[in-house]
């Protein structure tokens, strides 16, 4: 069948570029809003960086800005996480309703597994990282 969504492909595909809204582009189509909104925090955590790498750590902003783009970072791993964990059912239900509810697509695989722990490593250590970073930077602050 043409346009099946497939679960694995998606949840790498979360994990890696879903901080873009790639994963939504994939599912939804291009001209998903979601998909664009989600560049907002991405590209506001990147704007920090490049400030605090040119200006240096002791700008304001710079460490303001930085957790928007390690949430927007976490949120995709808790996503893939989400899409990884659903039954070939739902997962046909909602992205492949014209298959059958059990259909290839929306099986769980090996490399959906290998996705789902990559996924909770990740997503684990970019949110303590960024909860680190920014208590860190606020009481250097407000000292």
């Amino acid at each position: 069948m043409r346009g099946m969504k497939n679960k694995t492909l998606t949840v790498w595909l979360t994990l890696s570029l879903g901080s873009l809204g790639l994963q939504r582009i994939y599912l939804v189509g291009r001209f998903d809003r979601v998909a664009w909104l989600t560049l907002v925090p991405t590209l506001v955590g990147w704007y920090g960086v490049v400030r605090a790498r040119t200006i240096g750590l002791d700008d304001l902003w710079s460490w303001v800005l930085i957790p928007f783009g390690g949430f927007a970072l976490a949120a995709t791993a808790l996503l893939a996480i989400h899409y990884g964990l659903m039954e070939a059912a739902a997962w046909n239900g909602r992205f492949n309703p014209q298959a059958d509810p059990e259909d290839i697509a929306g099986q769980t695989h090996g490399l959906t597994v290998l996705g789902l722990g990559a996924a909770l490593m990740f997503g684990t250590t970019v949110l303590m990282a960024t909860i680190a970073f920014s208590f860190q930077r606020y009481f250097e602050f407000t000292a």
